[in-house]
């Protein structure tokens, strides 16, 4: 036996239609990295800055030339090269009577607190919303997690530029 359809069921069928509708209009629409066209493949360097590691060893526990396991945006990366590294002490200003009104010392109320900053290089796809590297956008801003044996300190990334090549 079929029953009669009523008003309102007519209507949930309609709202129901409506959004499957919607639903599929933006799921054809969506705008991915695979949408992006990619202009070519480019070697970039991008600096990452972790500010306030503590280190008891007064050693950075990696170096430049070493390989470092790379999160980023929480997604496991890969191994990328540590071109460079600048690690320092926390500093501090402290008032003074010279030119600047100030002097920039070592802050030793926080021995073991320093601020590094690490330049890692890759290979990434350049679209016309920037650099894309594993499906990962690099811009300034975007968190990232370096990795090794030792360590595992979050920082985010403060610069990217493009590598040219003089021949």
């Amino acid at each position: 036996m079929i029953k009669k359809l009523k008003l309102t069921d007519y209507i949930i069928i309609a709202i129901v239609i409506v959004l499957v509708a919607v639903a599929a209009i933006f799921v054809i629409k969506k705008k991915n990295f695979s949408n992006l066209p990619v202009e070519k493949e480019v070697k970039i360097q991008f600096d990452v800055f972790f500010r306030g590691v503590t280190i008891t060893d007064n050693k950075v526990p990696f170096k430049a030339g070493e390989d470092a396991f790379i999160t980023i945006r929480n997604v496991p990366y890969t191994k990328l090269k540590i071109v460079a590294l600048d690690g320092r002490p926390r500093m501090t200003l402290l008032p003074a009577n010279n030119a600047q009104g100030y002097l920039i010392a070592d802050d030793v109320s926080m021995p073991n607190l320093y601020d590094l900053l690490v330049k890692l290089e890759d290979t990434a796809k350049k679209t016309p919303d920037g650099y894309v590297a594993g499906g990962n956008k690099i811009k300034m801003g975007i968190p990232v997690v370096i990795e090794g044996m030792k360590y595992k300190y979050q920082g985010t990334i403060s610069n990217v530029q493009e590598i040219t090549e003089n021949k």
